[in-house]
């Protein structure tokens, strides 16, 4: 698997799996019917943020990751990120090679911690995913998220200092 910066045209390769995601609204605090347009304006970041995707050997996209500053002004040496993995190419170590590539260009690019702010409690796979990259559940905003399946969850907010 490579990562790599992404580039409007992988955008076709993308779009369809975050709009699944987002569409399922089990993940995301993104409206669940985001347009097309929303999506790549939300996805695809100018700098100071990157997007990159990982790919197999044949250039199939798996999933992709966007990295920013999490605040600006004083708040903007603190980064944060956001991942999709695409459903039919999850299990695979995606979601871990985007997790352990936004935390190298964080700390390569100066920041002195992540922080993920809307973490939905159910999504027990990302939880432990990213305890296991060193993240830390700070707090918890009890009934954050109203969940399809599960109604109202918390929202864990994860940090992990440099």
């Amino acid at each position: 698997m490579q990562i790599r910066t992404a580039t409007e045209a992988d955008w076709p390769a993308i779009r369809p799996f975050l709009l699944r995601i987002v569409a399922a609204g089990e993940t995301y605090t993104y409206p669940r019917d985001m347009d097309e347009d929303a999506a790549r304006d939300a996805w695809m970041l100018p700098p100071p943020g990157r997007t990159v995707v990982a790919v197999d050997d044949d250039g199939t996209v798996l999933g992709s990751a966007k990295m920013n500053p999490n605040h600006m002004g004083g708040a903007a040496h603190i980064a944060s990120a956001s991942f999709m993995v695409d459903p039919d190419h999850a299990g695979k170590g995606v979601g871990r090679a985007l997790g352990e590539h936004a935390l190298e260009w964080a700390r390569r690019e100066g920041y002195r911690a992540m922080q993920f702010n809307a973490v939905v409690e159910t999504n027990t796979a990302a939880v432990a995913l990213w305890k296991s990259l060193g993240f830390e559940i700070v707090a918890t905003l009890e009934e954050g998220f109203l969940h399809p399946r599960h109604g109202y969850v918390g929202l864990h907010i994860m940090y992990q200092r440099f």
